[in-house]
């Protein structure tokens, strides 16, 4: 095995295995309000759409991840520590100003979520008791983004992970124990309200072994300097005008960032707007094929996340031919696991839906759309793949621009189909191939400007 692969592996393996146990968490808040004495499908629901709202909340957000990722890498790649440490003031920064924020229209964001989501009153009643407990873990969920993506530019996604797995681990075992009790103790648990509260423990356990990381594996990196100014690469201070350029590319990428983050969310948000409009059967055979559909990015991700951290750091290192070598193992690896999800859907793409749900109709109405479940690898790979690649090199520009038509090229896909007036399976296959069309805008867009980083 060659160099430049067994690097990818290094750094992609630990985020697959990160990846693997977020959905853990989901299933077993499910499992756990359902187990609970109250109404079983009201607190389930309680879950579903206080979950929700938080997706909603913090999507947008993703750029303390991806931009502090790839500038990492590449100071990186420079060697320029005062820069690394640098950018991790900066999104910790961001994101405790965003954090407060966040606390500060708290009740205004409800109201607006609650005009849009239409729930009984016992399922609102739920959802905003999950809502303001879990709301104060805002300042530690946005710091970890921001931690997760300094760990894999500084090329260390074993740290990311080891924060992952302790965070969940953490959230499963705090949730269970606070909702239900612990056997033995006497402790009877605090029922519903203990779901949340063991995601705020979780969270903020996470950023204490984060911050715990930094200070012990890379004191010397974060260290500040003695004297005035800020030192870079060989230790001289940088003058103020470098400082200011800096930290206004800083916003910049992020500004980039969060335009990109908005128009995905618009694009699964219409999505699921579009599919409840079909009934309630094809709208959770909707649901379940999206779940499915993205079971295999746990492992693109990895490797986008691989192609991350080499890429800015190849571009810090001023290395062309390793950027290039490194692109090309990348989607070598990336597309060969999309080709193994590809045989995996035909065989058990049908058993998969029978295991996410009993609903003998949901099922049924599955047969005819398998066949986009068993396409989203090969589609879907390139585009995950590039994100990754250019993140890494900072070009947001090129991101931002890329997920501006993709969302216009899902709405034309979608709108000009409905000039035909399709009907019943029609025009659920009408949603995925407008679906699928942002997908292949991403990737044929993104590789046609790849040139813009191959130099």
């Amino acid at each position: 095995m060659r160099t430049i692969d067994k690097e990818i592996l290094r750094l992609a393996l630990p985020s697959i295995l990160a990846n693997i146990t977020v959905p853990l968490v989901g299933m077993v808040d499910v499992a756990v309000a359902g187990h609970l004495s109250a109404s079983a499908a009201a607190l389930i629901g309680g879950i579903s759409v206080g979950s929700l709202m938080f997706d909603m909340l913090y999507w947008n957000f993703g750029f303390l991840r991806a931009g502090t990722g790839g500038m990492t890498a590449q100071a990186y790649g420079r060697v320029d520590w005062s820069e690394c440490r640098s950018l991790l003031f900066h999104s910790l920064g961001t994101a405790l100003l965003i954090s407060l924020a966040i606390l500060l229209v708290q009740w205004p964001f409800q109201k607006l979520v609650f005009l849009l989501v239409n729930c009984s009153e016992e399922v609102r009643s739920l959802a905003l008791k999950y809502f303001y407990i879990r709301v104060w873990a805002a300042p530690a969920t946005l710091s970890l983004m921001a931690f997760r993506g300094w760990f894999i530019g500084m090329q260390d996604t074993f740290s990311s992970m080891l924060t992952d797995v302790i965070v969940n681990g953490v959230n499963i075992l705090a949730s269970i124990f606070l909702a239900l009790g612990i056997p033995g103790t006497g402790f009877k648990g605090i029922g519903f309200t203990g779901i949340a509260w063991g995601t705020v423990i979780a969270q903020y356990t996470g950023l204490i072994f984060a911050t715990g990381v930094v200070a012990v594996k890379y004191r010397q990196e974060v260290r500040l300097p003695v004297g005035p100014g800020v030192t870079g690469t060989q230790g001289a201070p940088a003058p103020f005008a470098a400082r200011k350029e800096a930290i206004r590319r800083f916003f910049t990428v992020n500004g980039d960032l969060f335009i990109r983050s908005l128009c995905l969310m618009v694009v699964y948000l219409a999505f699921t707007a579009i599919s409840a409009r079909f009934g309630d059967v094809l709208l959770a055979m909707c649901s379940v094929m999206m779940k499915l559909m993205m079971i295999f990015s746990f492992f693109t991700d990895g490797f986008a996340f691989a192609g991350e951290a080499l890429t800015g750091r190849f571009i810090g290192m001023q290395r062309p031919d390793l950027l290039r070598e490194g692109v090309r193992h990348t989607f070598a690896w990336s597309l060969g696991i999309g080709m193994l999800f590809v045989a995996f859907y035909l065989m058990f793409g049908m058993g998969m839906f029978r295991m996410m749900t009993s609903d003998a109709a949901v099922i049924d109405s599955a047969g005819a759309f398998l066949g986009w479940l068993v396409l989203m690898p090969l589609i879907g790979c390139p585009a995950f793949t590039w994100d990754g690649i250019f993140i890494g090199a900072t070009e947001t520009r090129i991101l931002r621009n890329s997920t501006v038509g993709c969302l216009v090229c899902f709405l034309a896909v979608w709108f000009a189909g409905m000039v035909f007036r399709p009907q019943g399976n029609a025009l659920v296959h009408l949603l995925f191939a407008a679906y699928y069309s942002h997908l292949i805008f991403r990737s044929v867009y993104l590789t046609f400007n790849y040139r813009s980083i191959r130099k």
